[in-house]
C-alpha cells in the first residue's frame, strides 16, 4: 500500500486571460509540490480560458492560444501529474476537453460527453460531444476523466467502470444556487456507489458576470463517504490523501483533522455568494471604487453591506439624495450607517436639478395630471447624478433593486435600475429582510434596526408604502417563485390557494415588464431560475395568461 497526495486546486480563473490562467496553474502547481509533495494536480473545466467564455470561443486565435499554453505547460519541469481542463479543436470539431500532463507530456485527453444547454448552459451552440472514455495510468491506478455535466448521467462513468477504472477524476465549473452543494455532494456519493470507485470532484471558485462558482470540492470514496471537502468561496490548495493498492480496485481517500470544511448556514452560503460576485465583478473589471445611492431603506442598507464586505470601506461611496418626501427618519438611518460602516457619506438634494426638469418639461406637462413621471422623475435625477459621480471619477455604480421589484417593474427605468451591477437583482424582497438580519448577527449591527423594522416605502410620493401598490411581499414572492422559478401557470397557482385576482394582475406585471429587465444590469445569481441568462422571453409576444 502507498500514499498518494491528490490536491484540488479550486482556483478563480479570469474568462479570456489564458496568459494569467496559465501562470495561475504553473504557480499553483509548483505550490503543491512544494507545501503538500503533491502527486496528482487536479484543475477545474475549461481552466485555461475561464468559464465559461461564450463567443470567445468561436474567434480563431482560442486555438492558437490554447495551443501555446499547452506547449507552455509541457516545458515545466513538474514532478506532480496535472489533471486541466481547456477547448480544443480536432479534426473540424471543438470539444471541451480535459488532459493530463505527466513528465513534459500530454498522456490522455478525453471530451465532455454530455454538453449542458439548459438554464445558464449554453455548450452545444459550441461544442461537439465526446463519445468514449478515458483511462490513463496514475500511480498503479486506472484512472478515469470526466467533465461536470457528465457525473450527472449515468453512461460516462459505467463506461469508466467498464474501460477498468478505479478513480475517477471529475472537473467542474459549477455555478452557485442555493442548496447546489448538498445536491453534488449526495449524487457523487451515489455515483461512487454506482461504479464502486472514488471518485475526485474539483470545482472552480469564483464570480464571472452574473455566475458566481462557489468551489467546495470535495472527495468520495467507493462507499459514498466524503473524507475531504474543501470551503466556499476559498480560493486554494486541498490536499486529499489516497491510500492504494496498485493494480488493485482498492482506493480510498482518508480523512484528517480539519479536512471536511464545516457547513455553513443557508443565509451565510447566500451571503457569501453576493460578497464574492460584486467583489469579482468589481476587481475583474478593474473598478477602482463604487458608489451607491443610500435612502435609508433596507436594500441599499443591504447593498452597502455587501460592498463593504466585498471591497472594503475605503472602496465605497454613499450617496444620500433627498426630495420634499424623504423623511428625517430615512435621513438619519443613511447617515448613521454610513458611520457604522466607515465608508464616504454625502448627502446631495435634489430639489433643484427635479425642479429644473421640471420647468424644461413645462410645456410639455401643461393640462396633464400629475402621475407615475413625477414619480419616475424624481428617480432619474438621482440616477442622472449618480452616472455623473461615475464617469467623473470612474467608481461603477451599484444599483439596489432586488428580484421582486424587478419582476413587477416597481423600479424606474434610466432611474434606480441605471449603475453598472445589481447584487440583490436575484433576491427577493423577504430574503432581502432575512439576510440584513443574518448581517447584523455576525457580531456588529451595521443596518440600522428601524431600517429592518419600518415598511418598506420608494418615498416618491407623501406617505407612499410598497403595498400601497403591490401585494403584500410575504404573498408576493411566493407568487413569483412559483411563476418564475417553477413555471406554474396562473390556474396552477390559483389552485394552489392564491387570490385569482392578485395572481393574474403580479403575473401581467411580470410579463409586460421584461423590456425593463432586458435593460437592467447585471447581477448575482443565486436561485435556480434568475433574470438573465436563466430567463429568456420575448419582449414582443401574444401570450395569454391562464393555463
Amino acid at each position: 500500500m502507498s500514499l498518494v497526495n491528490v490536491v484540488m486546486a479550486q482556483i478563480n480563473p479570469l474568462v479570456g486571460d489564458i496568459e494569467g490562467n496559465v501562470a495561475k496553474v504553473i504557480e499553483s502547481t509548483i505550490t503543491s509540490q512544494q507545501q503538500h509533495n503533491a502527486d496528482l494536480v487536479v484543475f477545474p473545466e475549461l481552466t485555461l480560458c475561464g468559464y465559461p467564455p461564450e463567443d470567445l470561443l468561436l474567434r480563431s486565435s482560442m486555438d492558437v492560444r490554447i495551443a501555446d499554453a499547452l506547449l507552455l505547460l509541457a516545458s515545466q519541469s513538474f514532478t506532480a501529474t496535472i489533471v486541466v481542463g481547456y477547448p480544443k479543436r480536432e479534426g473540424g470539431a471543438h470539444y471541451n476537453m480535459v488532459g493530463v500532463l505527466q513528465q513534459g507530456q500530454w498522456i490522455a485527453e478525453y471530451a465532455k460527453q454530455h454538453l449542458p444547454n439548459y438554464q445558464v448552459f449554453d455548450e452545444k451552440r459550441y461544442f461537439e460531444a465526446g463519445k468514449a472514455a478515458t483511462v490513463f495510468d496514475f500511480h498503479g491506478i486506472p484512472t478515469a476523466l470526466s467533465i461536470c455535466e457528465d457525473i450527472w448521467h449515468d453512461e460516462p462513468l459505467l463506461q469508466a467502470k467498464a474501460a477498468g477504472a478505479n478513480l475517477l477524476i471529475n472537473i467542474n465549473a459549477s455555478p452557485f444556487h442555493q442548496s447546489k452543494q448538498q445536491e453534488r455532494v449526495d449524487l457523487l456519493s451515489h455515483r461512487a456507489k454506482q461504479g464502486d470507485m472514488a471518485i475526485v470532484y474539483v470545482n472552480q471558485v469564483g464570480g464571472q458576470d452574473e455566475l458566481v462558482f462557489d468551489g467546495g470540492s470535495f472527495v468520495v470514496n467507493a462507499d459514498g463517504q466524503c473524507p475531504v471537502q474543501a470551503p466556499l468561496y476559498e480560493e486554494g490548495l486541498f490536499l486529499a490523501q489516497c491510500a492504494c493498492v496498485p493494480n488493485m480496485s482498492e482506493v480510498s481517500f482518508m480523512e484528517s483533522v480539519d479536512s471536511v470544511a464545516p457547513p455553513m448556514c443557508d443565509l451565510s452560503v447566500i451571503y457569501q455568494a453576493l460578497v464574492l460576485g460584486l467583489r469579482d465583478y468589481v476587481n475583474k473589471n478593474c473598478f477602482q471604487k463604487v458608489v451607491l445611492g443610500l435612502s435609508g431603506g433596507i436594500d441599499s442598507a443591504l447593498t452597502l453591506a455587501i460592498a463593504v464586505d466585498a471591497l472594503g470601506a475605503d472602496k465605497v461611496t454613499a450617496i444620500m439624495m433627498p426630495f420634499l418626501y424623504t423623511s428625517e427618519l430615512s435621513k438619519e438611518d443613511a447617515a448613521e450607517q454610513a458611520k457604522r460602516l466607515g465608508v464616504q457619506y454625502d448627502s446631495i438634494a435634489i430639489e433643484g436639478v427635479y425642479s429644473a426638469f421640471m420647468s424644461s418639461l413645462e410645456q410639455q406637462f401643461s393640462g396633464l395630471p400629475t402621475d407615475l413621471a413625477e414619480q419616475n422623475l424624481q428617480a432619474r435625477c438621482r440616477g442622472v447624478l449618480l452616472m455623473a459621480i461615475s464617469n467623473k471619477t470612474g467608481c461603477l455604480v451599484l444599483t439596489t433593486g432586488n428580484k421582486s421589484e424587478l419582476a413587477v417593474g416597481y423600479s424606474t427605468l434610466y432611474g434606480d435600475m441605471a449603475g453598472g451591477f445589481d447584487a440583490l437583482k436575484d433576491v427577493p424582497k423577504t430574503m432581502v429582510f432575512e439576510l440584513a438580519k443574518y448581517r447584523n448577527s455576525m457580531g456588529d449591527e451595521v443596518i440600522p434596526l428601524s431600517v429592518i423594522e419600518r415598511p418598506p416605502s420608494a418615498e416618491l410620493a407623501p406617505d407612499q408604502k410598497d403595498e400601497d401598490n403591490l401585494p403584500p411581499y410575504e404573498v408576493l414572492d411566493q407568487i413569483l417563485e412559483r411563476y418564475i422559478e417553477h413555471d406554474q401557470s396562473a390556474d396552477a397557482i390559483v389552485n394552489a390557494g392564491f387570490d385569482k385576482e392578485t395572481v393574474y394582475r403580479v403575473i401581467r406585471l411580470v410579463d409586460i415588464n421584461e423590456y425593463k429587465r432586458r435593460q437592467s444590469p447585471v447581477g448575482v445569481r443565486i436561485s435556480k431560475k434568475g433574470f438573465g441568462r436563466d430567463r429568456r422571453y420575448p419582449i414582443t409576444n401574444g401570450w395569454k395568461i391562464g393555463v
